[in-house]
């Protein structure tokens, strides 16, 4: 540790952000860059500790207190070589990643955390401006040829790890370009797409290669994948929506969050789409659901310029501060304020859709709503809920946004054909320990095999099905491990 009293001497601080007025004006990013002096000072407060708890909150194990280290000394070659021995894709989570690792911080005990997700996404940035990031191309081919189904966060891991150990990588992607919910479901504001082509383009020099518009199961045939490659790894994503059925949900103006937010991506990258145009520019908008996809279509919402937008969660208010069902290292439930909360919208807590109502014509006009109240188990967490008498009422609505999570992978086509077995959740049905299917030589991960999850839990899975797959096509495999040792890490990757 360069700096042992950093942590007394600096606080929390985060980069500076385009003014809300100005940003909903666009669809760029709006986070600004650390000065270099803000940056090692932010680094300088890392402690190294004893136990680095940071290293178990982050579902990647990154070596945090190490990177930090090197960052202070600015030692950028050692602090992306850290970095990129554990994390494929850190200009991704240093993007949307909510930061576990900071919620596991032992200075978080009793002081804010450090800025772990900002200091990786400088790293990495730094590193490409820089020339530290080159096409890491395997030494030899194995001959061994491997489909990974899928392009989002997890299929990318798996074909970068893949493709280092020397097997031939082919993904296949069934919309137009790869990225999956990296690209049609993350807004640009929140990271722009260049970002991910830039990535792809290095994937492909190191020999990956990416089929787009190939939809396994209708356009690629399954039993041409099954004959002509070794193993198939599934990361296909977690793509059915929860929806809400209750009376009225035929009306015109209800349409899933995903559905709003892959059609405004294709707008802003000039992309052809054959659906209806769903736009929020002068409506009474309200977002069902209060997750970061609910977040997400408030700024879409923002940059329409809507009349007015509402945010609905089920749940009640979370607390600002942890409370004793939430005891640290564990990840606490907390009250988030996104960018996009930051930009306008009216949240609304403990409250329940019970109708859709329409003008008579087919169109949502309103949504009848109700209070709840919630009743909490002996550990302090909300467990049930009775609605609250005389609260029943009527919200204007033009646009209805159902963000309420995804429930399992879609079983028609491939799933089906395949006959991968599931588990009692709709998920294609494989243990953490070798991501396995009941089909020898298909291997699944990801939402596909988790559930909806984040995007630093995808690449972790992505790497480690990969580790299992080159055991199973080798015999044993040289791919890092998720539990290696800091300093075999670091020594691997110098």
């Amino acid at each position: 540790m360069a700096k042992t009293t950093g942590f007394l001497e600096f606080t929390r601080d985060l980069p500076e952000k385009r003014p809300v007025e100005e940003r909903i004006d666009d669809y760029r990013e709006f986070v600004h860059r650390f000065s270099d002096e803000k940056l090692n000072q932010q680094a300088a407060r890392c402690m190294d500790c004893g136990i680095p708890f940071c290293h178990n909150g982050c579902p990647l194990g990154n070596f945090i207190p190490d990177f930090n280290d090197a960052v202070y000394k600015q030692n950028w070659q050692e602090a992306y070589n850290i970095l990129s021995s554990t994390n494929n894709f850190p200009e991704f989570t240093g993007r949307i990643c909510p930061a576990p690792c900071e919620s596991a911080c032992v200075l978080g005990i009793n002081q804010p955390p450090i800025t772990i997700e900002e200091i990786e996404k400088h790293i990495i940035e730094i590193a490409f401006d820089k020339g530290f990031v080159k096409p890491h191309k395997p030494a030899y081919r194995s001959g061994k040829k491997i489909a990974v189904v899928g392009s989002g966060p997890a299929g990318l891991a798996a074909a970068a790890q893949l493709n280092y150990a020397g097997h031939s990588v082919t993904v296949f992607e069934r919309d137009d370009a790869p990225g999956g919910l990296l690209r049609y479901g993350i807004p640009d504001f929140k990271l722009e797409k260049w970002v991910i082509d830039r990535r792809i383009s290095l994937m492909e020099e190191e020999g990956v290669a990416f089929r787009c518009n190939a939809n396994v199961g209708v356009n690629v045939s399954i039993n041409d994948l099954l004959r002509e490659y070794h193993s198939i790894v599934l990361a296909g994503g977690s793509t059915i929506p929860r929806d809400l059925n209750i009376p009225g949900r035929e009306l015109n103006g209800i349409h899933f969050a995903m559905d709003f937010l892959k059609q405004q991506n294709k707008r802003v990258s000039n992309r052809e789409f054959k659906e209806k145009d769903i736009l929020a520019t002068g409506k009474n908008v309200i977002v069902i659901g209060g997750g970061d996809t609910g977040s997400d279509c408030i700024g879409t919402s923002n940059r329409h310029k809507a009349k007015s937008i509402t945010q609905f969660e089920l749940l009640p208010k979370p607390p600002e501060d942890r409370t004793p069902a939430m005891p640290w290292p564990t990840y606490p439930m907390l009250l988030k304020v996104s960018s996009s909360h930051e930009e306008g919208a009216d949240r609304k807590w403990a409250i329940a859709t019970k109708e859709f109502i329409g003008d008579g014509k087919g169109k949502l006009k309103a949504l009848k709503v109700v209070d709840l109240e919630w009743k909490y188990n002996e550990e302090g967490r909300a467990a049930q809920f009775v609605e609250v008498a005389g609260t029943e009422r009527e919200m204007p609505c033009d646009l209805a946004l159902l963000a309420m999570g995804f429930v399992h992978p879609q079983h028609e086509g491939m799933i089906n054909e395949l006959g991968v077995d599931l588990d009692d959740r709709g998920n294609v049905k494989a243990t953490e320990k070798n991501y396995q299917t009941n089909i020898a030589k298909i291997f699944t991960a990801g939402d596909m095999r988790r559930g909806q999850s984040l995007v630093v839990w995808a690449i972790s899975e992505g790497r480690e099905c990969a580790r299992k797959v080159d055991e199973y096509l080798s015999g044993t495999s040289s791919l890092e491990a998720k539990d290696a040792s800091p300093l075999l890490a670091k020594a691997q990757a110098v």
